[in-house]
């Protein structure tokens, strides 16, 4: 996991001034915001040290940036996100073909959003809300909450700390299944988590954790 995303970042970081040369109707910035209007069309879109925000109904290929989050409206299509130190943020009724990976950033999913490939990061929190994650979720230091009616396939990892992913914070990540939520496949645990499962849920076989029942909204 930690490896993985490391090359990824940095292989990131390489190719972003790179973007602007894929195809038509890309953008790409350098220290500032990169900026899809409401309903707009576009290729790949990236900055380094800034945004990238995307309108409402518009449809990107890719969004990625280096130190600045990512933020999509609602009804927004795309094929993956990347971001390395920034959040990523996807509104209502949004559809990410395939992943979304964040280095030391939170991701969050608005309700009823549609995930094809796999949900990522290395710190940060990952929430859902009523949201559909085809390819699993995965994490070395951040919370999970997999929010009310939401369905997530391919299991969850929350992996151990290794390299250069050592934390200062040793407080054991919270893991929350939330209400009728469903989580198919395996939920793997390589450190020490507190995971809470609400009594309606439904999950996989659970390796390296205990899980403790709720009821209830919350916790």
């Amino acid at each position: 996991m930690g490896r993985h995303l490391l090359a990824s970042a940095l292989a990131l970081a390489l190719c972003l001034p790179l973007a602007a040369r894929a195809g038509d109707g890309d953008i790409d910035k350098v220290n500032g915001t990169a900026r899809v209007e409401a309903g707009e069309h576009a290729g790949n879109v990236s900055t380094v040290n800034g945004a990238v925000r995307v309108g409402d109904n518009a449809v990107v290929r890719e969004a990625s940036t280096v130190n600045g989050a990512i933020e999509l409206g609602t009804h927004v299509q795309a094929d993956s996100l990347g971001t390395v130190n920034g959040s990523v943020t996807v509104g209502a009724d949004g559809r990410v073909r395939g992943k979304i990976e964040a280095v030391n950033g939170a991701i969050r999913l608005g309700r009823n959003v549609d995930v094809g490939g796999r949900v990522s990061n290395v710190n940060g929190a990952i929430a859902l809300d009523a949201s559909h994650v085809a390819g699993g979720l995965g994490t070395v230091g951040g919370d999970i909450d997999v929010g009310e009616g939401s369905h997530v396939e391919g299991g969850i990892l929350v992996d151990r700390p290794g390299g250069w992913f050592h934390f200062g914070d040793s407080r054991p990540p919270h893991i929350v299944i939330g209400p009728h939520a469903v989580v198919q496949g395996t939920l793997e645990f390589r450190r020490e988590v507190v995971l809470e499962v609400s009594d309606s849920a439904q999950i996989g076989k659970v390796v390296g954790a205990t899980p403790v029942k709720f009821s209830g909204e919350r916790p």
